[in-house]
């Protein structure tokens, strides 16, 4: 367990341990969620932004999609153990 001091501005500094144990860098953000009996749960935050989605769905297919028999084929495939 790790003890930290509070500054007047009430900032607290974590150790170089714990954010490599939390997986942060510079500039990445945490979130923290207060729970019962004083608690506090710290976290990463996701990195990227939700626009980094965007699109994601439109890209080209080189191939052309599945049919539903053809998904229903692999599916099958897939419960016998064939894949």
């Amino acid at each position: 367990m790790q003890t930290f001091k509070v500054t007047v501005e009430g900032q607290v500094t974590l150790t170089a341990e714990l954010l490599k144990h939390l997986g942060v860098r510079p500039g990445d953000r945490l979130i923290a969620n207060g729970l019962p009996n004083g608690k506090v749960e710290l976290r990463a935050a996701p990195r990227g932004e939700i626009s980094d989605a965007f699109g994601f769905l439109s890209a080209k297919r080189i191939d052309a999609p599945l049919s539903i028999e053809g998904m229903n084929e692999i599916i099958a495939a897939a419960w016998a153990g064939e894949q």
